[in-house]
Protein backbone atom coordinates (compact mmCIF):
# COMPACT_ATOMS: atom_id res chain seq x y z
CA UNK A 1 0.00 0.00 0.00
CA UNK A 2 1.60 3.63 -1.33
CA UNK A 3 1.53 5.86 1.73
CA UNK A 4 3.03 9.43 2.04
CA UNK A 5 3.51 11.90 4.83
CA UNK A 6 1.60 15.21 3.16
CA UNK A 7 -2.13 15.70 2.55
CA UNK A 8 -3.74 13.94 -0.26
CA UNK A 9 -5.24 17.18 -0.57
CA UNK A 10 -1.40 18.91 -0.76
CA UNK A 11 -0.32 15.97 -3.04
CA UNK A 12 -2.75 16.40 -5.22
CA UNK A 13 -1.85 20.14 -5.90
CA UNK A 14 1.39 19.42 -6.11
CA UNK A 15 0.64 16.64 -9.21
CA UNK A 16 -1.87 18.79 -11.28
CA UNK A 17 1.08 21.59 -10.78
CA UNK A 18 4.17 19.02 -12.02
CA UNK A 19 1.43 17.37 -14.69
CA UNK A 20 1.46 20.67 -16.81
CA UNK A 21 5.30 21.41 -16.60
CA UNK A 22 4.65 23.95 -14.24
CA UNK A 23 7.17 25.68 -11.74
CA UNK A 24 6.19 27.06 -8.83
CA UNK A 25 6.85 30.10 -9.94
CA UNK A 26 4.64 29.29 -12.96
CA UNK A 27 1.71 28.78 -10.54
CA UNK A 28 2.09 31.84 -8.85
CA UNK A 29 1.88 33.74 -11.88
CA UNK A 30 -1.27 32.35 -13.20
CA UNK A 31 -2.44 33.27 -9.76
CA UNK A 32 -2.01 36.40 -10.47
CA UNK A 33 -3.20 36.69 -13.96
CA UNK A 34 -6.42 34.98 -12.48
CA UNK A 35 -6.89 37.23 -10.01
CA UNK A 36 -6.93 40.25 -12.29
CA UNK A 37 -4.19 42.05 -10.00
CA UNK A 38 -0.38 43.25 -9.90
CA UNK A 39 -0.14 40.87 -6.87
CA UNK A 40 -2.76 38.18 -5.52
CA UNK A 41 -2.14 38.68 -1.99
CA UNK A 42 0.49 35.70 -1.84
CA UNK A 43 1.92 34.79 1.53
CA UNK A 44 5.47 34.42 0.90
CA UNK A 45 6.56 30.70 -0.38
CA UNK A 46 3.01 29.69 0.19
CA UNK A 47 3.12 27.43 -3.17
CA UNK A 48 5.82 25.25 -1.38
CA UNK A 49 3.75 25.35 1.90
CA UNK A 50 0.56 23.94 0.08
CA UNK A 51 2.40 21.11 -1.16
CA UNK A 52 4.04 20.42 1.92
CA UNK A 53 0.63 20.44 3.67
CA UNK A 54 2.31 23.13 6.07
CA UNK A 55 -1.03 25.00 5.26
CA UNK A 56 -4.22 24.66 3.31
CA UNK A 57 -5.10 27.56 0.42
CA UNK A 58 -7.77 29.91 2.42
CA UNK A 59 -10.92 29.89 0.21
CA UNK A 60 -9.87 32.93 -1.72
CA UNK A 61 -6.69 31.42 -2.64
CA UNK A 62 -8.21 28.19 -3.32
CA UNK A 63 -10.89 30.04 -6.03
CA UNK A 64 -7.96 30.99 -7.72
CA UNK A 65 -5.97 27.70 -7.93
CA UNK A 66 -9.74 26.12 -9.01
CA UNK A 67 -9.36 28.70 -12.24
CA UNK A 68 -5.69 28.50 -13.21
CA UNK A 69 -6.15 24.42 -13.24
CA UNK A 70 -9.47 24.66 -14.69
CA UNK A 71 -10.73 22.21 -12.15
CA UNK A 72 -14.11 22.48 -9.51
CA UNK A 73 -12.97 22.49 -6.04
CA UNK A 74 -13.66 18.92 -5.29
CA UNK A 75 -11.14 17.75 -8.01
CA UNK A 76 -8.48 20.12 -6.68
CA UNK A 77 -8.73 18.95 -3.06
CA UNK A 78 -10.52 15.47 -3.13
CA UNK A 79 -10.58 14.27 -6.82
CA UNK A 80 -11.72 10.82 -7.92
CA UNK A 81 -9.02 8.57 -7.05
CA UNK A 82 -6.95 9.46 -4.38
CA UNK A 83 -4.81 5.84 -5.41
CA UNK A 84 -3.77 7.99 -8.56
CA UNK A 85 -2.70 10.94 -6.76
CA UNK A 86 -0.61 8.96 -4.66
CA UNK A 87 1.34 6.97 -6.96
CA UNK A 88 2.34 10.18 -8.73
CA UNK A 89 3.05 11.74 -5.61
CA UNK A 90 5.42 8.89 -4.61
CA UNK A 91 7.00 8.46 -7.99
CA UNK A 92 7.02 12.51 -9.36
CA UNK A 93 5.30 10.97 -12.86
CA UNK A 94 3.34 13.78 -14.14
CA UNK A 95 -0.43 13.23 -13.44
CA UNK A 96 -2.17 14.73 -16.98
CA UNK A 97 -5.87 15.08 -15.92
CA UNK A 98 -7.92 14.19 -19.52
CA UNK A 99 -5.11 12.01 -20.93
CA UNK A 100 -5.99 9.03 -19.25
CA UNK A 101 -9.64 7.28 -18.18
CA UNK A 102 -9.39 7.10 -14.26
CA UNK A 103 -9.37 2.86 -14.76
CA UNK A 104 -6.15 3.33 -17.00
CA UNK A 105 -4.10 5.27 -14.09
CA UNK A 106 -5.43 2.85 -11.49
CA UNK A 107 -4.19 -0.45 -13.50
CA UNK A 108 -0.88 1.74 -13.93
CA UNK A 109 -0.89 2.26 -10.99
CA UNK A 110 -1.12 -1.01 -9.67
CA UNK A 111 1.73 -2.02 -11.99
CA UNK A 112 3.85 0.47 -9.99
CA UNK A 113 3.23 -1.45 -6.62
CA UNK A 114 4.11 -4.81 -8.36
CA UNK A 115 6.36 -4.23 -11.56
CA UNK A 116 5.92 -7.84 -13.07
CA UNK A 117 2.42 -6.72 -13.75
CA UNK A 118 3.46 -4.23 -16.51
CA UNK A 119 2.21 -5.13 -19.88
CA UNK A 120 1.48 -3.67 -22.94
CA UNK A 121 -0.94 -1.16 -21.99
CA UNK A 122 1.50 -0.05 -19.35
CA UNK A 123 3.82 0.58 -22.36
CA UNK A 124 1.18 2.60 -24.23
CA UNK A 125 0.81 4.53 -21.29
CA UNK A 126 4.45 5.90 -20.94
CA UNK A 127 4.10 5.83 -24.89
CA UNK A 128 1.08 8.63 -25.02
CA UNK A 129 2.94 10.47 -21.81
CA UNK A 130 5.90 10.91 -23.89
CA UNK A 131 4.09 12.50 -27.00
CA UNK A 132 2.22 14.93 -24.45
CA UNK A 133 5.66 15.89 -22.35
CA UNK A 134 6.93 17.05 -26.10
CA UNK A 135 5.16 20.32 -26.33
CA UNK A 136 6.40 23.22 -27.68
CA UNK A 137 5.42 25.61 -24.94
CA UNK A 138 7.32 24.62 -21.93
CA UNK A 139 10.58 25.94 -20.83
CA UNK A 140 13.66 23.18 -21.96
CA UNK A 141 14.85 22.53 -18.02
CA UNK A 142 11.19 21.86 -16.63
CA UNK A 143 10.93 19.41 -19.60
CA UNK A 144 13.56 17.59 -18.63
CA UNK A 145 12.72 17.96 -15.17
CA UNK A 146 9.38 16.16 -15.73
CA UNK A 147 10.95 13.58 -18.13
CA UNK A 148 13.46 12.24 -15.73
CA UNK A 149 11.08 10.89 -13.37
CA UNK A 150 8.79 9.08 -16.21
CA UNK A 151 12.57 7.15 -17.67
CA UNK A 152 12.84 5.88 -13.71
CA UNK A 153 9.57 4.90 -13.77
CA UNK A 154 9.95 2.86 -17.10
CA UNK A 155 13.26 1.41 -16.04
CA UNK A 156 11.77 0.57 -12.94
CA UNK A 157 9.37 -1.59 -15.21
CA UNK A 158 11.50 -2.83 -17.70
CA UNK A 159 13.95 -4.77 -14.39
CA UNK A 160 11.39 -6.64 -13.76
CA UNK A 161 8.03 -6.65 -16.34
CA UNK A 162 7.21 -9.88 -18.06
CA UNK A 163 9.73 -10.67 -20.93
CA UNK A 164 6.87 -9.67 -23.97
CA UNK A 165 6.78 -6.15 -22.21
CA UNK A 166 10.55 -5.25 -22.28
CA UNK A 167 10.79 -4.96 -25.44
CA UNK A 168 8.32 -1.86 -25.86
CA UNK A 169 9.46 -0.31 -22.33
CA UNK A 170 13.08 -0.21 -23.48
CA UNK A 171 12.51 1.08 -26.20
CA UNK A 172 10.77 4.22 -24.71
CA UNK A 173 13.49 4.33 -21.91
CA UNK A 174 15.55 5.12 -25.29
CA UNK A 175 12.91 7.76 -26.78
CA UNK A 176 12.72 9.40 -22.98
CA UNK A 177 16.90 9.58 -22.48
CA UNK A 178 17.16 11.06 -26.22
CA UNK A 179 14.68 13.77 -25.16
CA UNK A 180 16.28 14.58 -21.49
CA UNK A 181 18.90 14.86 -23.95
CA UNK A 182 18.10 17.35 -26.12
CA UNK A 183 16.44 19.53 -23.49
CA UNK A 184 19.44 19.81 -21.42
CA UNK A 185 21.12 21.03 -25.15
CA UNK A 186 18.75 23.71 -24.92
CA UNK A 187 19.15 24.86 -21.46
CA UNK A 188 22.82 24.97 -21.67
CA UNK A 189 23.55 21.93 -19.55
CA UNK A 190 26.31 20.56 -22.33
CA UNK A 191 27.29 17.66 -19.60
CA UNK A 192 24.25 16.72 -18.56
CA UNK A 193 23.05 16.60 -22.37
CA UNK A 194 26.23 13.95 -23.52
CA UNK A 195 25.46 12.06 -20.52
CA UNK A 196 21.77 11.34 -21.32
CA UNK A 197 22.72 10.68 -25.22
CA UNK A 198 25.26 7.90 -23.76
CA UNK A 199 22.42 6.89 -21.81
CA UNK A 200 20.16 6.61 -24.72
CA UNK A 201 22.43 4.73 -27.39
CA UNK A 202 23.65 2.07 -24.25
CA UNK A 203 19.88 1.78 -24.08
CA UNK A 204 18.85 1.40 -28.17
CA UNK A 205 22.20 -0.91 -28.13
CA UNK A 206 20.20 -3.03 -25.90
CA UNK A 207 16.98 -3.09 -28.09
CA UNK A 208 19.01 -4.73 -30.57
CA UNK A 209 16.89 -3.03 -33.14
CA UNK A 210 19.60 -1.17 -35.43
CA UNK A 211 16.99 1.34 -36.29
CA UNK A 212 16.38 2.48 -33.07
CA UNK A 213 20.29 2.52 -32.51
CA UNK A 214 20.89 4.57 -35.59
CA UNK A 215 18.06 7.64 -34.23
CA UNK A 216 20.08 7.63 -31.14
CA UNK A 217 23.33 8.29 -32.75
CA UNK A 218 21.72 11.19 -34.86
CA UNK A 219 20.24 13.03 -31.53
CA UNK A 220 24.13 12.66 -30.17
CA UNK A 221 25.26 14.34 -33.77
CA UNK A 222 22.13 17.20 -33.06
CA UNK A 223 24.15 17.90 -29.97
CA UNK A 224 26.36 20.65 -32.01
CA UNK A 225 27.19 22.83 -29.24
CA UNK A 226 27.23 20.45 -26.46
CA UNK A 227 30.19 18.31 -27.70
CA UNK A 228 33.01 18.25 -29.40
CA UNK A 229 33.61 18.37 -33.16
CA UNK A 230 34.94 15.23 -33.28
CA UNK A 231 32.25 13.37 -31.30
CA UNK A 232 29.99 14.76 -33.41
CA UNK A 233 31.39 13.56 -36.91
CA UNK A 234 32.00 9.89 -35.11
CA UNK A 235 28.29 10.08 -34.40
CA UNK A 236 26.75 11.06 -37.70
CA UNK A 237 29.60 8.65 -39.32
CA UNK A 238 28.55 5.66 -37.26
CA UNK A 239 25.04 6.37 -37.62
CA UNK A 240 24.64 6.48 -41.26
CA UNK A 241 27.27 3.52 -41.72
CA UNK A 242 24.57 0.80 -40.50
CA UNK A 243 23.23 -1.44 -42.91
CA UNK A 244 19.45 -0.49 -43.41
CA UNK A 245 19.60 3.04 -42.75
CA UNK A 246 16.78 4.63 -44.74
CA UNK A 247 18.35 7.78 -46.93
CA UNK A 248 16.82 10.41 -44.66
CA UNK A 249 19.00 9.61 -41.98
CA UNK A 250 21.70 9.30 -43.88
CA UNK A 251 21.31 13.21 -44.95
CA UNK A 252 20.59 13.98 -41.86
CA UNK A 253 23.85 12.56 -40.56
CA UNK A 254 25.70 14.49 -42.87
CA UNK A 255 23.99 17.54 -41.72
CA UNK A 256 25.32 17.69 -38.60
CA UNK A 257 28.77 16.78 -39.39
CA UNK A 258 29.06 19.72 -41.94
CA UNK A 259 28.67 21.76 -39.28
CA UNK A 260 30.93 20.11 -37.00
CA UNK A 261 33.71 20.18 -39.98
CA UNK A 262 32.40 24.27 -39.65
CA UNK A 263 33.24 24.49 -36.43
CA UNK A 264 36.47 23.11 -36.31
CA UNK A 265 37.27 25.25 -39.31
CA UNK A 266 37.70 22.45 -41.73
CA UNK A 267 36.37 23.96 -44.79
CA UNK A 268 36.41 21.45 -47.54
CA UNK A 269 35.00 18.92 -45.35
CA UNK A 270 31.76 20.74 -44.67
CA UNK A 271 31.59 21.55 -48.27
CA UNK A 272 31.64 17.87 -49.26
CA UNK A 273 29.12 17.07 -46.59
CA UNK A 274 26.40 19.95 -47.59
CA UNK A 275 27.46 18.64 -51.66
CA UNK A 276 26.37 15.12 -50.50
CA UNK A 277 23.23 16.00 -48.70
CA UNK A 278 22.41 18.48 -51.93
CA UNK A 279 22.61 14.84 -54.43
CA UNK A 280 20.54 13.07 -51.74
CA UNK A 281 17.69 15.33 -51.14
CA UNK A 282 17.87 17.87 -53.64
CA UNK A 283 18.00 20.65 -50.64
CA UNK A 284 20.34 20.97 -47.26
CA UNK A 285 18.43 22.73 -44.57
CA UNK A 286 18.92 26.15 -44.44
CA UNK A 287 19.10 27.10 -41.04
CA UNK A 288 22.07 24.34 -40.93
CA UNK A 289 23.87 25.59 -43.79
CA UNK A 290 23.64 28.62 -43.02
CA UNK A 291 25.34 28.22 -39.59
CA UNK A 292 28.05 26.43 -41.32
CA UNK A 293 28.80 29.77 -43.34
CA UNK A 294 29.00 32.12 -40.34
CA UNK A 295 31.05 29.38 -38.59
CA UNK A 296 33.08 29.60 -41.45
CA UNK A 297 32.96 33.34 -41.72
CA UNK A 298 31.17 33.59 -44.52
CA UNK A 299 28.01 35.73 -43.36
CA UNK A 300 26.60 36.90 -46.75
CA UNK A 301 25.73 33.74 -48.12
CA UNK A 302 24.36 33.29 -44.54
CA UNK A 303 21.90 35.81 -44.51
CA UNK A 304 20.66 35.20 -48.18
CA UNK A 305 19.91 31.54 -46.58
CA UNK A 306 17.80 32.63 -43.63
CA UNK A 307 15.69 35.39 -44.71
CA UNK A 308 14.57 33.46 -47.52
CA UNK A 309 13.90 30.47 -44.70
CA UNK A 310 10.48 31.03 -42.95
CA UNK A 311 10.67 32.17 -39.30
CA UNK A 312 9.93 28.78 -37.25
CA UNK A 313 6.36 28.93 -35.24
CA UNK A 314 7.75 26.73 -32.33
CA UNK A 315 8.94 25.29 -29.95
CA UNK A 316 9.73 29.36 -28.29
CA UNK A 317 13.46 27.63 -27.52
CA UNK A 318 14.29 26.67 -31.28
CA UNK A 319 12.48 30.12 -32.71
CA UNK A 320 14.80 32.13 -30.39
CA UNK A 321 17.91 30.33 -31.26
CA UNK A 322 17.34 31.11 -35.58
CA UNK A 323 16.81 34.68 -34.79
CA UNK A 324 20.18 34.73 -32.37
CA UNK A 325 21.51 32.95 -35.72
CA UNK A 326 20.49 35.62 -37.80
CA UNK A 327 21.60 38.21 -35.10
CA UNK A 328 24.90 36.55 -35.35
CA UNK A 329 25.25 36.28 -39.04
CA UNK A 330 23.93 40.05 -39.75
CA UNK A 331 27.05 41.14 -36.62
CA UNK A 332 29.64 39.41 -38.80
CA UNK A 333 28.39 41.02 -41.91
CA UNK A 334 28.61 44.36 -40.13
CA UNK A 335 25.14 45.27 -40.60
CA UNK A 336 24.93 46.88 -36.98
CA UNK A 337 21.05 47.84 -36.97
CA UNK A 338 19.68 44.60 -38.27
CA UNK A 339 22.15 42.55 -35.77
CA UNK A 340 20.91 44.57 -32.67
CA UNK A 341 17.31 44.60 -33.91
CA UNK A 342 17.70 40.84 -33.99
CA UNK A 343 19.30 40.51 -30.97
CA UNK A 344 17.03 42.46 -29.04
CA UNK A 345 13.95 40.02 -30.35
CA UNK A 346 15.95 36.96 -29.78
CA UNK A 347 16.92 37.92 -26.34
CA UNK A 348 13.82 38.67 -25.19
CA UNK A 349 12.43 34.74 -26.59
CA UNK A 350 15.17 32.87 -24.99
CA UNK A 351 14.10 34.77 -21.67
CA UNK A 352 10.71 33.91 -21.55
CA UNK A 353 11.48 29.97 -23.08
CA UNK A 354 14.43 29.21 -21.24
CA UNK A 355 16.24 28.93 -23.79
CA UNK A 356 19.83 28.87 -22.69
CA UNK A 357 21.51 27.55 -25.88
CA UNK A 358 19.94 30.98 -28.09
CA UNK A 359 21.53 33.11 -24.99
CA UNK A 360 24.95 31.33 -25.62
CA UNK A 361 24.61 31.74 -29.62
CA UNK A 362 24.08 35.59 -28.48
CA UNK A 363 27.07 35.90 -26.39
CA UNK A 364 28.54 35.21 -29.86
CA UNK A 365 27.34 38.46 -31.28
CA UNK A 366 29.52 41.20 -31.26
CA UNK A 367 28.25 44.91 -32.61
Amino acid sequence: MITIDVPLWAARLRALRRGRLWSRRDLEERLTEAAGETEPGLPADAVRAWEAGERRPDPGHAELLCHAFGVDEADLFVGPGSGTTLWHHVTGIPLMPGLFPEEEEERVGRAIERPWRADAGTAGYFERMLDACAVPHARPADLAAALRPVFAGIEGFRRDARPPARGPLLALATRDAELISGMEHEAGDARGARAWSDRAIREARETGDTLTEVFALVQRAELVDAAEPGEIVEAAVAARERTGVPAEVGTLSRRHEARAHALAGEVELCHRCLEECLEESGETGAELCAGCLVDLGRPGGAIEMLESEPAPSAPAYLAAYVLARKAHAYAEAHERDQAADLARQALSLARRAGAARALRELGRVHL
